[in-house]
């Protein structure tokens, strides 16, 4: 157990470098680009190759799954993104929170559209905005909130929505999903950490008892109240990351033959429930 420090996340699957080019080829059809993130990790959840690959469209950043994110983090990413000149939201989008903002929004983003197309004499012309997002930061929620139906595939896993697809929402708006991309390569070693952490990355390409292990050294620096009031403990000072999924295991009784911990069993649950928001509202970055 003591290894998992020296593993690193690393994945660039083929149909995500043929995403970058459908999203370079399709920003002539759109008039602004919506981006998903995940509250919990703005930064760490953002395309860092967006900015070169939009350029000056106009962007409007959803920062869902806000319910599970510390909410004095999320005011502060908020105001950060509109320090950059972008539109940012916190939002829900399995409960719909936050998206009655979502049309005044789309209106105020691209007013300047609006105005050249009523001078154009094409006054209610529809909004045509594009989807982006990595892999499980809520795309296919979001759209089957926005279309009020359910024909974007919706699933926790990442990398469901493999090919384009355009919905009406209403209002004179219409999306243009993409699947999801993630980038070739990291600067930032935490960073792949916390796509995994969240479940932007597949659990079947990272062990999840080593992930388990890094996301309780992480938890224990910055919210170990979370822990021992989730699981129960006495303390977790100075403890390594696998000392203490020991101690969970041992508290949930996850033990197999000879009394041992169950440490696949452990793992798979503390991330469920990390993912789940049950250990509270927790954001793992600040701006």
């Amino acid at each position: 157990m003591a290894d998992f420090q020296k593993q690193t996340v690393q994945w660039f699957p083929g149909h995500m470098a043929k995403t970058r080019r459908i999203i370079k080829e399709s920003l002539n059809l759109v008039d602004g680009v919506v981006e998903l993130v995940d509250a919990r990790i703005p930064y760490s959840s953002s395309n860092p190759e967006l900015d070169s690959i939009i350029k000056n469209k106009p962007r409007i950043v959803l920062l869902n799954k806000c319910d599970i994110a510390d909410s004095n983090a999320t005011k502060l990413w908020i105001e950060y993104y509109r320090s950059k000149g972008m539109y940012a939201l916190p939002v829900d989008c399995r409960t719909g929170k936050g998206l009655n903002q979502f049309v005044p929004t789309v209106k105020k983003a691209l007013s300047n559209v609006i105005e050249k197309n009523e001078a154009k004499g094409m006054a209610g012309k529809s909004l045509r905005l594009m989807v982006v997002g990595i892999p499980n930061t809520g795309k296919s929620s979001f759209i089957n909130r926005m279309a009020g139906n359910s024909k974007a595939k919706v699933a926790d896993k990442a990398g469901v929505t493999r090919q384009q697809q355009w919905f009406v929402v209403g209002n004179g708006i219409e999306l243009l999903d993409t699947p999801g991309v993630l980038w070739p390569k990291f600067d930032d070693s935490s960073v792949g950490d916390k796509l995994a952490f969240t479940g932007a990355v597949k659990d079947e390409v990272t062990d999840l008892e080593t992930l388990s292990c890094r996301l309780l050294e992480v938890l224990s620096k910055t919210r170990p109240q979370a822990i021992i009031e989730r699981y129960k403990l006495d303390s977790i000072d100075n403890l390594q990351g696998w000392e203490i999924l020991e101690l969970i295991g041992k508290k949930r009784g996850f033990l197999i033959k000879g009394g041992e911990i169950d440490y696949e069993r452990t793992a798979v649950m503390l991330c469920d429930e990390f993912r789940g928001g049950r250990l509270g509202k927790i954001t793992l970055e600040l701006p």
